[in-house]
């Protein structure tokens, strides 16, 4: 062997070295990223079966807001509805003829249904309006119907946040 060596320049015998060195340094550097790849992909691939799992979820929660919803809503415009049917047998012609209903109070009435102050009152408040206390009552009613749909509203749509919040935050497990 010590003659094998010999025959072998010194040189070519480091080169040779350097070669082995650099293809297994190679080597294991295909292998390594392979194996990073692979558990890269596994983690893409956990991630999305986790992002499809959420979105499901999701969908359930608001498949069940919205039946909750539409049931609350049609309740609310029942009674609503029947409410205001009602109106002529609590607010009969004989009321609506022994109350006055005056421009001040319509005008308070309607600044208040559109969020705005109204102006100073004046004389002109005082004189009668000619519309009647069942209409008055009529619209009231209507008011506290929809007051009541929007806070239905309201309260599913915070349930809904609330619960599409828990979903995501159990990644839709």
């Amino acid at each position: 062997m010590d003659k094998l060596t010999s025959l072998i320049p010194w040189h070519y015998r480091l080169l040779a070295v350097i070669l082995l060195a650099v293809a297994l340094i190679g080597f294991g550097w295909v292998k390594g990223a392979g194996h990073v790849q692979g558990q890269w992909d596994a983690d893409v691939d956990k991630q999305e079966a986790q992002q499809a799992r959420v979105r499901v979820r999701q969908a359930e929660v608001t498949v069940k807001v919205v039946t909750k919803y539409v049931d609350r809503i049609q309740v609310i415009r029942e009674k609503g509805d029947v409410i205001i049917k009602e109106v002529p047998a609590y607010v009969t012609p004989e009321s609506d003829a022994r109350c006055t209903i005056n421009a001040g109070f319509v005008r308070l009435h309607d600044a208040a249904a559109a969020n705005e102050v109204p102006g100073p009152a004046r004389i002109a408040d005082a004189a009668p309006s000619g519309i009647a206390l069942s209409t008055v009552a009529g619209t009231v009613a209507e008011n506290y119907q929809r007051c009541h749909e929007n806070a239905a509203q309201l309260t599913l749509l915070q349930e809904w946040v609330r619960e599409q919040a828990k979903v995501s935050n159990e990644g839709g497990q």
